[in-house]
């Protein structure tokens, strides 16, 4: 199976490799930067943001690329690919420097020739490389019994613990929520452009919902005012079994896009009390629980502004379009009746 297989609930695969993304300026752009020399390439519907083919060579090795959409990892309307692209560079020179430093279940791009984690492609895109890993997968939810939530823990522990010349690879978690500039926007009374056939109906429910909505953006502003920068460590961002494999070689910790320097409630928060209680006694620190709540309240807000930004450009209805819209809905569901901290 490929190394990228469950994501959680709310967020959707990328079921189409972008229209101007050929295949054969990809193959020519592993060939110079890592050496593969392609014989046959495999679009792979997985990921949210992200591109993802299954390689084999000319030898018969397998591999995995995910091409990252600079365009999607933009926070702001502001932002700029380069930002972006820096960023994506911090998390996965973290990565493998931990990889590096003894930590093996984590599951770190390949260097490049030009002794990088990650290959700029286009002005857009972002390129890694990485060997195909088979294993079992899990859905966002899924533990398989006692033994993986055990597993799962020790890994945070080790991420947690990554020695100073690999934690200051990664960036800090500045707290910002991507795009919520287009949430608020639209919260605001901006005027949505006709650019697709979701534009004026993501406005309307978005509006419907703007009290709830903008309770979630006062308290999440008031629970990161109390953050601790000395607390931080290491984190991976997205610890949730959908992102752990089980291979022959043991536990597997993937998808390292999202790593930073940030509070350790931020790869607890999904995880439950007993992990939660499990992290403290092993540590010695006391989980926040407003930090666990703040956490949990950016997941949700940053997918309302992520699908808000998606939206208010231009956009033609594809699988990828629906799904989105579908989920949107699902959040919003979830703020009416109230489940939302």
């Amino acid at each position: 199976m490929p190394i990228f297989a469950s994501l959680p609930e709310r967020i959707t695969r990328v079921l189409h490799p972008p229209d101007d993304l050929d295949e054969a300026d990809l193959a020519g752009a592993l060939t110079r930067e890592w050496g593969v020399a392609v014989a046959a390439m495999k679009y792979e519907p997985l990921g949210f943001g992200s591109h993802h083919w299954s390689v084999v060579d000319q030898t018969g090795t397998s591999w995995f690329t995910t091409v990252d959409d600079l365009q999607r990892k933009r926070r702001s309307a502001r932002d700029t690919f380069d930002a972006a692209y820096l960023r994506l560079r911090c998390a996965l020179d973290a990565a493998c420097r931990l990889h590096d430093a003894g930590a093996t279940f984590v599951v770190a791009p390949l260097i490049t020739a030009g002794d990088e984690p990650v290959a700029r492609f286009r002005p857009r895109y972002a390129v890694t490389m990485y060997p195909l890993i088979v294993g079992d997968s899990f859905g966002f939810t899924q533990y398989d019994g006692e033994a993986h939530r055990h597993a799962v823990l020790q890994m945070i522990l080790r991420v947690h613990s990554a020695p100073p010349s690999v934690r200051e690879r990664a960036a800090h978690d500045d707290l910002v929520v991507p795009h919520r500039d287009a949430l608020e926007a639209v919260l605001d009374g901006a005027v949505v452009a006709d650019c697709g056939p979701y534009a004026r109906g993501v406005a309307r429910v978005l509006t419907e919902h703007a009290v709830p909505i903008r309770d979630l953006l006062a308290r999440y502003d008031e629970l990161a005012a109390r953050v601790d920068q000395r607390r931080a460590v290491l984190t991976h961002g997205e610890t949730h079994p959908g992102n752990t494999m089980r291979t022959p070689g043991g536990w597997r910790l993937i998808d390292w896009d999202t790593a930073l320097v940030a509070q350790p409630e931020r790869d607890l928060w999904m995880l439950g009390a007993d992990v939660q209680r499990a992290y403290e006694e092993a540590t010695g620190v006391t989980l926040r629980p407003e930090l666990l709540q703040m956490y949990r309240l950016r997941w949700d807000i940053a997918d309302l502004a992520v699908d808000a930004d998606r939206f208010c450009h231009p956009h033609t209805g594809t699988p990828d379009d629906i799904e989105s819209w579908s989920i949107l809905q699902r959040v919003l569901a979830t703020i009416a009746v109230g489940d939302l901290p």
